[in-house]
């Protein structure tokens, strides 16, 4: 007992300078760290180019962004079904009879969707009237709750309060509102892209146009979205910053789609194709919302000037840091029947 005692002893002897010296390395990398870390922090405060981006991704990160934007993904994706039962009952009454239309709609984009490709296809596309009533009503109650959703983040990204916020009949007038003038907006947008994106048909100087005239067409479609969805009176030049480049953003998205569609989708087979369809409108669909809210959180950190932020909370605040701080905080304000 005795030995094995004395062994145990000089075991930990023989380790202790070795812990030891561990525990220094790791405690000056970890001091080397804090240097660079501060270092950093310290060259972001003061270069805006930087310090400005930083500031929007920390926001967006405190606001909860990707839940805001998964919600809105959700709703977004279960209106996409009655649009498509709108689409699908319209295509058979207006292909009926003309022969030379529905030819020219197999050989489009919409001819490489599952199901509906293949009725295209096979000539068995028919309309129906109480198909076109029930995806027409559902298509209204679920485009109206995507309106509502993404209302609901922009209104955390500005830091309404709850109590501030529209009541739930005024909230669904200007979200049927809203999705009148941003469902017109979108088919357009859509119609410049798949101009770009539909071959060789085209010259190079129409397609270069067309992606042009879509792009501005985008930033004005979201310039405008963003002054329907913001409850604060914010000017139209503070929202002009965001819209561009969310404009830019959504037309590369757009082309990216075509290409998807054109040069993917095309070669799926029915049964993966309607995997592939899926994951695609899925991704499209997040895609595009983080890049509506992420322009409008641009717009919040310019306009508020909630930068520079400090890098982590290890170092001193910043005001912009007490600011953004007082706005989350803010949110949680509601009304006395609320509570």
């Amino acid at each position: 007992m005795d030995t094995a005692t004395d062994a145990d002893v000089s075991s930990r002897a023989e380790l202790g300078p070795h812990r030891c010296r561990r525990r220094a390395a790791s405690n000056k990398v970890h001091a080397q760290m804090k240097l660079d870390l501060d270092e950093a922090d310290r060259f972001q405060r003061e270069h805006c180019w930087l310090g400005f981006p930083l500031a929007v991704g920390r926001k967006y990160s405190d606001d909860q962004g990707g839940y805001l934007a998964a919600a809105v993904t959700y709703y977004g994706f279960f209106a996409i079904f009655p649009l498509l039962l709108v689409l699908v009952s319209v295509l058979g009454f207006v292909l009926h009879g003309h022969p030379r239309f529905e030819r020219s709609v197999v050989s489009s984009a919409l001819g490489q969707f599952p199901v509906i490709g293949h009725e295209l296809q096979t000539h068995s596309l028919r309309g129906s009237g109480l198909g076109l009533g029930l995806g027409l009503a559902g298509s209204l109650w679920a485009g109206t709750a995507v309106i509502i959703a993404m209302q609901n983040a922009v209104d955390q990204l500005w830091g309404i309060p709850f109590s501030d916020r529209p009541g739930y009949l005024r909230a669904r007038v200007r979200a049927f509102t809203l999705m009148l003038v941003l469902g017109a907006g979108l088919i357009a947008t859509a119609a410049f892209g798949e101009l770009a994106t539909i071959g060789a048909g085209l010259g190079l100087g129409l397609k270069v146009a067309s992606i042009t005239l879509s792009a501005l067409f985008d930033c004005g479609l979201f310039w405008l979205g963003f002054r329907i969805l913001s409850n604060r009176r914010v000017p139209w030049r503070s929202l002009c910053a965001g819209a561009i480049p969310a404009g830019i953003a959504y037309e590369c998205l757009q082309l990216v789609g075509g290409v998807y569609i054109h040069h993917v989708l095309e070669k799926a087979s029915d049964t993966y194709g309607t995997f592939t369809l899926v994951i695609g409108l899925l991704t499209w669909i997040y895609l595009t919302v983080h890049i509506t809210l992420l322009a409008a959180e641009g717009n919040v950190v310019a306009t508020k000037r909630l930068w520079p932020r400090s890098l982590s909370r290890r170092q001193t605040p910043t005001k912009a840091d007490e600011l953004a701080w007082r706005l989350r905080v803010g949110v949680e304000q509601r009304r006395p029947t609320e509570i």
